[in-house]
């Protein structure tokens, strides 16, 4: 069984699991999710079964119209996608998703509980890379997403 984790933001991430290990991690780019999300119904075909979280997040007030605007844009692009290759999606609030991890709204605690949880996943923008330092709160958010449809999907 394949589980997909989608945090839609615009530095937001998709990670998919097979069983507990991780296949793809990506950033948000359209290529990146495009070519993703086609291998992962390619692999539907073959008859593997998968499920997708996707965080059902709006923009807020104090948004930009331009942000708000491009946050919008991107997470139309990202359903549009799972309809197109027929990858079976739930919509599940950050309260919902957080609260099976007791992740609060502050992104440390997201990468925290995920370096936690898979103790050998490279957190950051660029896994291996020496320049990069920092951990990428995109992808501990989408692989906690990816655990917790695993968990409840």
């Amino acid at each position: 069984m394949i589980f997909i984790g989608i945090d839609p933001g615009n530095s937001g991430a998709l990670v998919v699991l097979k069983n507990r290990d991780i296949m793809i991690r990506q950033i948000f780019s359209e290529e990146n999710y495009l070519e993703s999300l086609r291998h992962i119904h390619n692999l539907m075909l073959q008859g593997e079964s998968c499920v997708c979280c996707l965080e059902h997040v709006h923009s807020m007030p104090r948004d930009s119209h331009k942000s708000a605007f491009a946050f919008g844009n991107n997470f139309g692009f990202i359903q549009g996608l799972l309809k197109a290759f027929d990858i079976p999606f739930e919509l599940v609030t950050p309260q919902k998703w957080k609260k099976e991890f007791s992740v609060t709204s502050d992104k440390n605690t997201s990468i925290a509980v995920a370096k936690r949880l898979f103790p050998k996943v490279d957190l950051r923008r660029t896994a291996g890379s020496k320049r990069c330092t920092k951990d990428h709160d995109g992808i501990a958010e989408a692989l906690l997403m990816a655990e917790y449809a695993r968990r409840n999907l």
